[in-house]
């Protein structure tokens, strides 16, 4: 187990490229298994859980060749459906949340899908049942073994049909559309997720012959074809990477320029910071934040109450960055409501941020009020452990502004999400290093 050491409280300084989006990723290695095609993709970040992934993909048998740092072939010509039934591969998928979007291309191409209960973050419940009842929409059979914790989903032949979603889940959406793309008919999705990395999805799907029409819209109509054809594409900038470098460079009064942002696809990300005072400029395709040597200062609404940040399907703001948002009002000026509408656990780690000094007051498992210090009082270093991913870089940032050196356990969490993070965070100043 690694742990992070950070020396807290120096500026920062410099510019720093976003990596390939994780979200985006766990999607789009899942579609190569719909063709027997080659697949290139570009854009892919070095992380641990997309190199999961791609071990997983190797181990079913699809032919994999490195061209670049990240840039990936892929082809599925030869499939080795035999591997879902080992152990290996019980093992393998349960380790890794991502590992549920198989099951979608397998059933649509093989009539077959097995998983292992997936892992991923604890942060709370995250249920499967929008995935296997759109799959059961779809045709297919279920089943579960409870002993194992293993589902399955067959069919001979899948035929389109209208649903409609009981969530609008990204992952679940993108499940049943690579499923649909090769079933007989046409099949409507409505309360689709219409996330920009859904969009992406579809829009590669697409270039692979599909006939997704909708995309961007919460109705999806999907007319199925025989096959699918090979093709390339590169993936969007994470878009939670970007808020996690806005909210350090506020937090550490720092000067910081995100490269080649595509800010089409931001979304809510720029205006919620800007609410907590902090200005985000434009330049180009890229996102300027200049070193907030004043501080900064909480927005209310025009009625004088309480500035609440909530998650929400897209465009609503992404649940990911509350976190991050969340350690960010620690340091204004005025206080904040952080509303979790989604994890029950998220917002357990605030108690790491009371123990450096934070003013939180954690109304319930989904909200939490923040009073800022307003740089005031500075957060203590101290030793904490990171929980999950986004806890993880949240607790990273608080680190880098406190004052004093603090460590961080379970730094494998961190690197689940964000590539060579100690590399990139030194080339900006930042005090920090990874010690076993």
């Amino acid at each position: 187990m690694g742990i992070f050491k950070i020396e807290g409280g120096h500026q920062l300084k410099g510019s720093i490229q976003p990596q390939g989006a994780k979200n985006e990723a766990l999607q789009i290695l899942c579609a190569v298994l719909l063709t027997p095609d080659k697949v290139t993709i570009k854009n892919i970040p070095d992380i641990v859980d997309v190199n999961k992934l791609i071990d997983l993909l190797g181990n079913l048998g699809v032919k994999i060749e490195k061209l670049s740092e990240a840039t990936y072939t892929f082809q599925a010509d030869e499939v080795n459906l035999k591997y879902l039934e080992s152990a290996a591969f019980k093992e393998d998928g349960r380790g890794l949340r991502g590992s549920i979007m198989i099951v979608g291309p397998l059933l649509a191409r093989f009539g077959k899908g097995y998983i292992p209960k997936p892992g991923g973050d604890k942060i709370g419940r995250r249920r499967l049942d929008t995935h296997f009842e759109g799959f059961i929409n779809l045709g297919a059979k279920f089943r579960y073994n409870r002993e194992e914790y293993f589902y399955g989903v067959e069919a001979d032949t899948l035929k389109g049909a209208y649903m409609l979603l009981d969530e609008a889940s990204v992952t679940g959406t993108a499940n049943i559309v690579m499923a649909a793309v090769l079933a007989e008919g046409t099949t409507t999705i409505y309360n689709a997720a219409c996330e920009p990395y859904l969009q992406q999805l579809c829009k590669m799907l697409n270039r692979m012959g599909a006939k997704i029409s909708g995309i961007g819209s919460n109705l999806l109509t999907i007319e199925g074809v025989k096959a699918l054809t090979g093709t390339e594409h590169t993936m969007l900038p994470d878009m939670i990477e970007i808020g996690s470098w806005i909210g350090l460079a506020a937090m550490t009064k720092s000067e910081l320029t995100i490269k080649n942002v595509s800010w089409d696809d931001l979304g809510q990300i720029p205006n919620v910071f800007r609410k907590l005072g902090i200005s985000v400029e434009k330049q180009g395709d890229d996102i300027y934040i200049p070193a907030h040597t004043n501080g900064y200062e909480i927005q209310s609404y025009i009625d004088g109450s309480i500035l609440t940040v909530a998650d929400a399907p897209w465009p609503g703001f992404t649940p990911d960055l509350l976190s991050i948002v969340l350690v960010v009002a620690t340091q204004a000026r005025g206080s904040v409501l952080v509303h979790q509408k989604m994890f029950e656990s998220r917002l357990f780690f605030v108690d790491k941020l009371i123990d450096m000094g934070a003013k939180i007051i954690l109304c319930d498992p989904h909200r939490a009020t923040i009073i800022g210090h307003d740089f005031k009082s500075q957060l203590k270093a101290t030793t904490m452990t990171s929980p999950d991913i986004r806890a993880g870089i949240s607790l990273l940032i608080a680190a880098l502004s406190a004052k004093g050196t603090s460590t961080i356990h379970n730094i494998e969490q961190i690197d689940r999400g964000y590539e060579h993070i100690v590399t990139r965070l030194q080339a900006i100043g930042a005090k920090i290093e990874r010690l076993d």
